[in-house]
């Protein structure tokens, strides 16, 4: 369980209007269905976050961590934008 009681914590949130509610870190667009898709495509957290100064390492970890709590999910998420 990813815990909120730290202060580098790092939640994922999802919010009707924003990203088609798909789960996102934070208060930001980076949606964890587009977090493993880079990682898929080869990109290391490092890379990730040089290209991306918004997310930190506690924002990746949390969203790993969702991902592999909810890859059903995510997974549907990453076809659905593959076949749009």
């Amino acid at each position: 369980m990813i815990r909120h009681d730290t202060p580098t914590a790092s939640w994922i949130q999802k919010t009707s209007g924003v990203c088609g509610g798909e789960p996102c870190v934070r208060d930001t667009r980076h949606t964890v269905a587009g977090l493993v898709q880079w990682r898929r495509l080869g990109l290391s957290d490092d890379q990730i976050l040089q290209q991306h100064p918004d997310l930190t390492k506690p924002d990746l970890d949390a969203a790993w961590e969702y991902y592999s709590e909810h890859q059903a999910e995510i997974d549907r998420a990453i076809r659905a934008d593959e076949d749009a």
